[in-house]
């Protein structure tokens, strides 16, 4: 068994996966690693497991080899960090490699494995962010777009008499009250811009039937009637950190 650690900048997203799949997952808070409180719930979320090694990506550096210590006391075995250096299953055709949010990368490396090429990969976390891999097979680029819980929250923190509200289903446009205005707006506006920078990559492709997958915390909430989404993957980056290992023996 593979123990998965998606290091992200409000949750850390565990998984455990065998040469098949993804089969267990959970989130704890990425703040536990700094006040060394993570161990013990990683410990019982692998349980009995024998584990053969650790794959993760990270967008929070200074977290990093904080897990990597933890964990490694806890099982002293391989540990496969996904970068640009590391990554598999897609080739690289973008000026800066080291820039690119690793958690990116697995989110392709699954959607490349899985729907071919071209794809794109939508993660709706904090941030919205599409991954390109282009009919090559290659990470070309994207976009990067506030999330919904910062559209939200923004309008609470940046306005004086705007309440901080609770992201939440709304079905209908017109808010009756303050609180289901705002939610409307932030949801259906949302929704807008996610549905519009895809359809402006599907143009700039020349790919009308472009393969889209979305995952990360907010996916369900904004995928539901937007037929440009091919498929939401909950798992999608654990996934690709899956893959990536699987791959390792290729990597130098």
């Amino acid at each position: 068994m593979i123990l998965l650690l998606d290091i992200g900048n409000t949750h850390t997203h565990l998984g455990l996966a065998n040469e098949r799949r993804v089969v267990k997952h959970a989130d704890i808070p990425t703040a536990l690693w700094p006040q060394a409180k993570a161990a013990e719930p990683v410990r019982r979320f692998a349980g009995r497991a024998k584990l053969d090694g650790v794959a993760a990506c990270s967008v929070v550096p200074r977290v990093t080899p904080l897990a990597r210590r933890a964990v490694l006391r806890l099982w002293p075995v391989e540990w496969l960090e996904l970068t640009h250096h590391t990554v598999r299953g897609i080739g690289m055709d973008y000026p800066h490699p080291e820039t690119i949010g690793p958690d990116r990368l697995a989110n392709a490396v699954a959607a490349r494995h899985h729907f071919g090429a071209p794809c794109v990969a939508v993660g709706l976390g904090t941030a919205a962010t599409f991954s390109v891999v282009d009919s090559r097979g290659n990470f070309v680029g994207g976009l990067i777009a506030p999330g919904l819980g910062l559209v939200a929250s923004s309008l609470h923190e940046k306005t004086a008499l705007l309440p901080k509200i609770e992201v939440r289903r709304i079905l209908h446009f017109i808010g009756r009250n303050t609180e289901e205005s705002m939610l409307a707006g932030a949801l259906h506006g949302f929704r807008g811009l996610v549905k519009e920078l895809i359809c402006g990559l599907q143009r700039e492709l020349n790919h009308p039937r472009l393969p889209v997958v979305a995952t990360g915390g907010d996916a369900h909430l904004i995928t539901s009637d937007l037929p440009e989404i091919t498929t939401v993957e909950p798992t999608l980056t654990l996934e690709g950190l899956r893959l990536t290992w699987l791959k390792r023996q290729t990597v130098s």
